[in-house]
């Protein structure tokens, strides 16, 4: 195939839809989804890893932060990195001989599907699936032209793959695996290709030695995901996941998928492909992992027919037509255009509370699918905890009082939408990260608790108060955060300080070396 002319001003202006579009799409009833609290808080407590996750994403938190760090500030990066999705996607079509409608084509693809909802969301998906387009068209770009810098600038897009999600492993293991079994496997006989493969491991060092210093923490956590949500997928919800994710475009990267294999130029882009679906499929990962694997093959799937239809204008406007008759009727389930009422009453009209579709990780139907059940009520929490705080405490409470949070999620809402910082200051919780910001050494008196439920007989600390009192609760019975409660714990005795930083203490060095 030919490299063809990348059409600039078609790629920029799709961009810029797909940048605009969630954000003129979603209704502005709906807050932040539970782990943009998450990551934005990060962003607040500097370092080169954290519990969960790699750091990349936190430090655009951070950068959020210093323009005030309001929601638009914080959605500004998932649309931005749809937006250069989208752009490194026409890219590669031209790489693989894409002109014009190829290119639209591939475009229009990035712009449905699970990218409309991925691209809203503030997580480490976005940053994973554009390294590994980054990587993939770089890749390309030294199949076309043989210049082996091409193949340090992919190993320096794996290593940002690295600090953004280590999920990254699936596409270097499977681009190393595609290399070996092509014609282009001479490339590590070059000085070229160690010298990337050294600098990749220069760039990710800073995270290395602290994931070492922490006793590896993406392990636990690896454990923690297999034993609270991936020990429900199995083999075939999987694959059939991959299917579904991009519905109204699964003929295109069907067709690209097709057309690389019968390619003997571009053959290792289709055997990158089944390597990253043949190692999350045994590896237990979840469906929309395998996200950053299709712009390839999208963009390959529109050569294709970009080639079939020359001469047949009108099959190129089917296409279209097509692609956007069939987006249109999943956007509801991909973004929340509509206050929850009117989305959880649509669902129920078409039948749609009735296909697993709305399944949360509980394995249960659910009237709100859960991502948009999780941006809903914590600026309810966050509220009424303000107002319980500042109104329902005196002031000698005040003082010796901290307010407790059972996960992140609440931790981070709070520390984002309680307006005095004497009260954020106040928060902790031994959720996640949050446990290594919390002080090694605190005193109380009174406990301010946030959580689902009553503290069970077992916590102990909990027993070392002479009474609470159920302050407030969550009522939007949409939310998954409903019937969360605010409960103050009055009165510790002396054994309750002690118990609460020796268990803090022992949980601390489960991450110290």
């Amino acid at each position: 195939m030919k490299r063809e002319q990348s059409y600039l001003p078609l790629i920029l202006l799709l961009a810029f839809v797909k940048f605009m579009l969630p954000l003129f799409l979603q209704s502005p009833v709906y807050e932040l989804q539970r782990d943009e609290y998450l990551y934005y808080q990060q962003g607040q407590h500097f370092d080169f890893g954290y519990l969960e996750n790699p750091p990349l994403l936190s430090y655009l938190g951070m950068i959020s932060s210093w323009f005030g760090g309001g929601e638009a500030w914080i959605k500004f990066w998932p649309c931005l990195f749809g937006a250069a999705t989208l752009i490194v996607t026409c890219l590669i079509t031209a790489e693989l001989g894409g002109k014009l409608f190829a290119q639209f084509l591939a475009a229009l693809s990035i712009i449905t599907g699970a990218y409309l909802r991925v691209h809203y969301l503030f997580q480490p998906n976005i940053l994973d699936i554009f390294f590994w387009s980054l990587a993939i068209y770089f890749l390309i770009r030294y199949i076309n032209s043989r210049n082996e810098n091409y193949i340090i600038w992919m190993a320096v897009s794996l290593a940002f793959g690295w600090w953004s999600k280590y999920s990254v492993l699936f596409i270097a293991v499977a681009i190393i695996t595609g290399l070996l079994l092509s014609p282009y496997r001479n490339i590590f006989r070059r000085k070229k290709a160690w010298l990337a493969a050294g600098l990749a491991l220069v760039l990710i060092a800073p995270n290395l030695l602290w994931q070492y210093s922490h006793n590896w923490p993406v392990i636990h956590h690896m454990e923690e995901l297999q034993a609270t949500q991936l020990k429900y997928i199995n083999r075939s919800d999987f694959l059939k996941e991959q299917l579904l994710l991009l519905l109204p475009v699964v003929f295109v990267w069907i067709t690209g998928l097709i057309s690389l294999l019968r390619s003997s130029q571009y053959r290792i882009i289709a055997i990158i492909y089944v390597a990253v679906i043949a190692l999350l499929m045994f590896g237990s990962g979840k469906g929309y992992y395998a996200l950053g694997a299709y712009p390839m093959l999208l963009a390959g799937g529109a050569v294709a027919i970009e080639k079939w239809s020359e001469g047949k204008k009108w099959l190129r406007y089917v296409v279209t037509v097509v692609i956007i008759g069939l987006t249109i009727p999943f956007i509801p389930l991909l973004l929340p255009v509509w206050k929850p009422e009117k989305l959880a009453a649509f669902y129920q009209r078409y039948g749609i509370d009735k296909t697993g579709l709305l399944n949360w990780e509980d394995q249960k139907e659910h009237p709100l699918p859960q991502d948009f059940a999780d941006m809903l009520g914590w600026k309810e929490l966050a509220m009424k905890t303000e107002i319980v705080f500042n109104s329902g405490l005196s002031n000698e409470i005040k003082d010796s009082t901290i307010i407790y949070c059972r996960n992140y999620g609440q931790a981070g809402a709070l520390k984002f939408y309680c307006r005095p910082v004497y009260l954020k200051e106040k928060v902790i919780s031994d959720n996640g990260s949050f446990l290594l910001w919390i002080p090694d050494s605190f005193q109380f008196r009174h406990i301010l608790f946030i959580g689902r439920k009553m503290p069970d007989k077992d916590d102990e600390v909990f027993q070392h108060f002479k009474s609470y009192t159920i302050m407030d609760s969550v009522t939007n019975p949409l939310s998954r955060q409903y019937g969360n409660k605010i409960i103050l714990f009055e009165n510790a005795d002396d054994q309750a300080n002690k118990l609460a930083l020796d268990g803090l203490k022992e949980e601390k060095q489960k991450f110290n070396r």
